[in-house]
């Protein structure tokens, strides 16, 4: 891998790990309302789908050990 392609990971992580914690400050702050709350399930399958992405590109710059 390139280290273009490496600071291409890391810009995209930056960006994913920056809304990762939006969504979490939004969840925090939203009013806990019956109507809130199908909003809120969405929101954290959202940042459950943001770790997921997070946790394979921080994967993909970890260099392989048993090549």
């Amino acid at each position: 891998m390139t280290e273009e392609e490496k600071q291409k990971i890391r810009d995209k992580l930056e960006a994913l790990k920056l809304e990762h914690r939006d969504l979490d400050e939004a969840i925090h702050h939203m009013p806990r309302t019956i109507h809130t709350q199908m909003q809120i399930s969405r929101l954290k399958k959202r940042k459950l789908r943001l770790k997921d992405e997070i946790i394979k590109l921080e994967n993909m710059l970890i260099p392989d050990i048993l090549a």
